[in-house]
C-alpha cells in the first residue's frame, strides 16, 4: 500500500496540516519541525498525494457519492433524497459509479481529494481502501452495510421483515421456496434478507444467484429455475427488479401467479404496485436513506458531532396479490 500523509505525520510527530504546510510552503513552520517532516518523507519514500494535501488544506463545499451502479429505481431514489438535502445545505454532489471502471482505487482516492466527505454504498470500496480512508480522516457515511469504526452507517431493517415475509408465505401453505438473488457480501442488505428468510424456513429454501439485481437477470435466473425438475412454490426475490423479471419468466412459461407460483420482492418501487399481479414486497424508505445520509455527512464535516452513528430505518411488509389470495382483504 502507498505511504500516506497520515503516516508521515505520525513518524514526524506532527499533524497532517503541518506536513502539508511544510511540503507546500503555505504557512509558518519552525525550521526544526520542517526538518523532522522532510526526514520522515525521505525515510518513508513518501510522494504527496492530492488526497492527503486536500484533507490538510480545508473544504470544497462538495460531497462525493460512490455507488456500484447508477441504473435502477433504488439508486435513483437514494440519490434524489441525498441531492435534495445536499442542495439545501449548499453542497454540490460529485458522483462516481464503479461499474465497468478500471483502477477504481485511484478514482476513489482522487474523488476523496476533491470533496469534503464521501457517501459510499455497501461494499463498493475494497476494505483495505476503506481502512486507509478512515486513517486519513476522510468523513465517511455508508449506506447498506454493517457498522464499522470511523464512519457513520445507515441501512434499512432487513432480518425481521424477511422473517415476517417468509412467515406470511408459509401461512399460504407453500412448502418449497427459492431465494432469487444470492447475497453479494456478508453483512450487506441482501445477505441480511437471506439470513432472515433462511432462519424462518430452514431447509425448505435454497439460494439461487443472479448475475445482477436487474429485471433481465431476474428473468434469466427465474426461467432456468422454473424449468427445472423441482419447481419452487414460492420465489422470494432480493429486490423488486429481480421479482419483476421472475413475473415475466412465469408468464412466458404459462405459469399463473399466484395460482401456480408465488413471487415477492423488496423495496416497493413504483412498478411493484402497478405490476399484474401487484407485487407483495417490503417497503424500505429509499429517499429517506439518502436524505439522512446527506445530513449525517454534513454533521461530520461541520463538526456538529465527533461520535459516529449507526442508524437502522424501519421497513414494512406490503401484502398484495402476487403471493396468494387474501379473501378478507378482497371483501374490504
Amino acid at each position: 500500500m502507498d505511504v500516506t500523509i497520515y503516516e508521515v505525520a505520525k513518524r514526524a510527530g506532527v499533524s497532517i496540516a503541518t506536513v502539508s504546510r511544510a511540503l507546500r510552503g503555505t504557512g509558518p513552520v519552525a525550521a526544526r519541525t520542517r526538518e523532522k517532516v522532510l526526514k520522515a518523507v525521505e525515510e518513508l519514500n513518501f510522494t504527496p498525494s492530492r488526497l492527503g494535501v486536500s484533507l490538510a488544506q480545508g473544504r470544497h463545499a462538495a460531497n462525493g457519492v460512490v455507488f456500484p451502479d447508477l441504473a435502477g429505481p433504488y439508486y435513483t431514489e437514494v440519490l434524489l433524497g441525498y441531492e435534495e438535502v445536499a442542495s439545501e445545505l449548499g453542497r454540490s454532489v460529485v458522483i462516481l459509479s464503479t461499474k465497468g471502471r478500471t483502477k477504481v482505487n485511484d478514482l476513489i482516492k482522487d474523488l476523496a481529494g476533491r470533496v469534503d466527505g464521501l457517501l459510499i454504498f455497501g461494499h463498493t470500496v475494497p476494505e483495505p481502501l476503506v481502512a486507509e480512508l478512515v486513517r486519513l480522516g476522510v468523513r465517511l457515511v455508508f449506506i447498506s452495510r454493517e457498522p464499522l469504526p470511523g464512519a457513520d452507517t445507515l441501512r434499512s431493517e432487513n432480518t425481521a421483515s424477511a422473517r415476517a415475509l417468509a412467515g406470511h408465505l408459509a401461512g399460504h401453505g407453500h412448502e418449497r421456496f427459492a431465494f432469487l438473488g444470492a447475497p453479494l457480501a456478508a453483512g450487506d442488505d441482501v445477505d441480511e434478507r437471506w439470513q432472515g428468510v433462511r432462519a424462518a424456513l430452514g431447509g425448505a429454501i435454497e439460494a439461487v444467484p443472479t448475475r445482477e439485481y436487474t429485471v433481465e437477470c431476474g428473468f434469466e435466473a427465474a426461467r432456468k429455475l422454473l424449468q427445472g425438475r423441482s419447481r419452487p412454490e414460492a420465489i422470494i426475490c432480493s429486490d423488486d427488479e429481480v421479482a419483476l423479471g421472475a413475473l415475466l419468466a412465469a408468464e412466458e412459461l404459462g405459469l399463473d401467479v399466484p395460482g401456480d407460483l408465488a413471487v415477492t420482492g423488496w423495496d416497493d418501487i413504483m412498478a411493484a404496485r402497478h405490476a399484474r399481479p401487484a407485487l407483495t414486497t417490503v417497503r424500505q424508505p429509499m429517499r429517506e436513506l439518502g436524505a439522512r445520509a446527506a445530513r449525517a455527512l454534513d454533521e461530520l464535516i461541520t463538526g456538529v458531532r465527533d461520535a459516529h452513528s449507526h442508524l437502522i430505518l424501519t421497513t414494512e411488509l406490503q401484502i398484495r396479490s402476487s403471493c396468494g389470495h387474501h379473501p378478507q382483504e378482497e371483501r374490504t
